[in-house]
């Protein structure tokens, strides 16, 4: 018999099959798509420009933080060439919409003080494109050790290798560790690194070269001393390249890493005259014929990875949106409020958009997701349904995050771990649910108390017709 998965009271997503027995043939897991929504933010500022990018957003209380490489590259004559030094830059914003540019005074450019530049490379690092602000991404530290001094950390660099570096209020940074802490790998990348309460340990991600870029990680108990890199292990195989790795522990799940890989395809040729002619004026053929969207791939134990082979989120409708460089989402899932006035809240995605390679400033495009909303597990009218593994749960309540048609539904029924009904918690206890919500508790009619099996194994059988359920949570109430 199988052995019962004791969830607790952890909220479950259905992103996988490691809570699924079995599944008749009309229901499938299927992967949703976030919503495109406004321009939140445009590099245009002397110190960013059109290759601005490795963003990375941290929610801090009721503040937003964006982190972002300020950069800027002159393509003509065949060649490629920097016209400023890279530089790190932040925004910040109430709501998650609204960004603004402060002025903090904190670094020197162009004579002048007045910009929101937190860090420059010089100093650190190896020169253009090789230094912390090339691909600086820092972390809230939820680490409950963390001293004061060192509640933002971060890692950067890419010629010698990653840089650790701490923060107080997540603008003035120190150096953790003179030399790279980090030094196996290809950081020409967005490397990143996070506490992982599960595991009680740092755990860090990182561009390396196996057939071509991949993905490699280690773990640290101080964040400067860091284990020998792993490969990481995909279930399927990866099926392209992965430029980045945008890794973290859900927020809603923490027991679960979700990621958004920038997905590379090389050399597929020109879509259209725009990539042909940045090809010819940069004197770089994958400038126009390479090609990048977001992948999706979450991993239970940080190590071994579930990957979807279709893209999370695609190029989009214009020429501009289908070329190397555009389409790579920034690090960090927040939280924001409803798109639907009296909806419940949304998680936000910020992924670079149009304007890079040609245009003086490339910039920033928010994208919104229903909560939980990355996979759910769907069927028809007809209907189907979904058995679960046996599990073991705490609580006196049930929660579904679904949404059906009008002419849809969902029913729960409760299993002994040999598959029979539970008395007063069969299909015909249970009356078919309807609607929209990210939390609405499930009813079953009778005496039966859902507390009374609690700590004990059992079965959760779902009834599916044209909807979709995207997660669950047993608890109290």
């Amino acid at each position: 018999m199988t052995t019962p998965l004791d969830i607790g009271s952890r909220l479950e997503l259905l992103v996988d099959d490691c809570l699924v027995e079995r599944m008749s043939d009309t229901v499938n897991l299927r992967l949703h798509h976030p919503d495109r929504r406004e321009v939140v933010i445009t590099f245009d500022r002397p110190w960013e420009g059109n290759t601005c990018g490795y963003g990375t957003v941290i929610r801090d209380a009721d503040l937003y933080h964006l982190y972002y490489r300020g950069a800027s590259m002159h393509i003509g004559g065949g060649n490629l060439t920097y016209t400023h030094p890279e530089t790190t830059c932040y925004a910040q914003s109430r709501d998650g919409v609204s960004w603004e540019k402060p002025n903090l005074g904190l670094v020197e450019f162009d004579g002048s003080r007045e910009n929101n530049i937190i860090l420059a490379n010089e100093g650190i690092g190896e020169g253009a494109g090789k230094g912390i602000s090339h691909n600086f991404s820092p972390v809230l530290d939820t680490n409950p050790d963390c001293s004061p001094d060192a509640r933002f950390k971060a890692l950067g660099g890419c010629g010698g290798g990653l840089y650790a570096l701490k923060s107080a209020d997540g603008i003035r940074w120190t150096l953790l560790n003179d030399a790279p802490v980090v030094t196996e790998g290809a950081f020409d990348s967005q490397n990143l690194a996070f506490w992982d309460a599960e595991r009680g340990c740092y755990v860090e991600y990182h561009r390396g070269m196996r057939d071509g870029r991949d993905v490699a990680m280690s773990t640290s108990d101080d964040f400067i001393h860091w284990s020998q890199p792993q490969w990481l292990e995909y279930e399927p195989e990866r099926l392209t390249q992965l430029y980045t790795n945008q890794i973290e522990p859900y927020y809603r799940a923490p027991h679960l890493y979700v990621g958004f890989p920038a997905r590379y395809v090389a050399d597929r040729g020109w879509y259209s005259p725009i990539n042909e002619e940045i090809s010819e004026s940069s004197g770089s053929r994958r400038c126009g014929t390479d090609y990048t969207d977001t992948g999706f791939i979450t991993s239970r134990d940080g190590d071994l990875f579930n990957v979807w082979p279709e893209a999370f989120l695609r190029p989009g409708p214009t020429p501009e949106l289908w070329m190397y460089g555009v389409g790579y989402t920034a690090w960090g899932l927040v939280e924001t409020a409803p798109s639907v006035p009296g909806g419940p809240p949304e998680i936000s995605f910020y992924v670079s958009d149009a304007g890079g390679w040609k245009g003086p400033a490339n910039s920033l495009c928010r994208h919104t997701l229903r909560l939980d909303g990355f996979v759910s597990a769907t069927a028809p009218l007809a209907g189907g349904e979904l058995v679960t593994r046996p599990i073991i749960f705490d609580g006196s309540a049930l929660w579904l995050n679904f949404e059906t048609s009008v002419a849809g539904s969902i029913q729960v029924e409760l299993q002994h771990a040999d598959g029979s009904p539970i008395p007063g918690f069969a299909l015909s206890d249970c009356p078919p649910m309807f609607g929209n919500s990210v939390h609405r508790k499930v009813e079953w009619t009778g005496e039966a108390r859902l507390s009374s099996l609690a700590g004990k194994p059992a079965r959760m059988r779902i009834l599916i017709a044209d909807a979709d359920l995207f997660a669950f949570r047993f608890g109290e109430e």
